[in-house]
């Protein structure tokens, strides 16, 4: 029954998202930009072990996953303007991010931080 709460829940955020983001594309832009799928990620993590330790090793990393991702959010408008239609500016995205995505996971074993 909580996994179906938190489906329910995730994508009621996803589906409000997208249609607050139909009518005010700039406000939609912000509430998708807050990190509600992580804080809810790290609720339903909380509630399901309260462990300090793994909630603690999951902020770390999803930070390690948050930064390489940023670069599509420059990369898909970027290549809208240049006339790439929009799910090839989005498959390039995607690709650079999970490009950018290795590159992170590299560097952070290189420094012993693992992700």
């Amino acid at each position: 029954m909580f996994f179906w709460l938190k489906a329910f829940l995730s994508g009621l955020i996803i589906a409000a998202v997208s249609s607050l983001a139909r009518r005010y594309p700039g406000f939609g832009a912000l509430v998708a930009s807050l990190p509600l799928i992580s804080i809810l990620g790290m609720i339903w993590l909380w509630q399901e072990t309260k462990d300090p330790a793994r909630m603690e090793a999951h902020v770390s990393a999803t930070l390690w996953y948050v930064l390489p991702s940023l670069p599509m959010f420059l990369l898909i408008p970027w290549a809208m303007r240049h006339g790439v239609p929009f799910y090839a500016a989005l498959l390039a995205g995607c690709v650079v991010t999970t490009v950018l995505y290795l590159v992170a996971v590299w560097l952070a074993s290189r420094f012993g931080i693992s992700p």
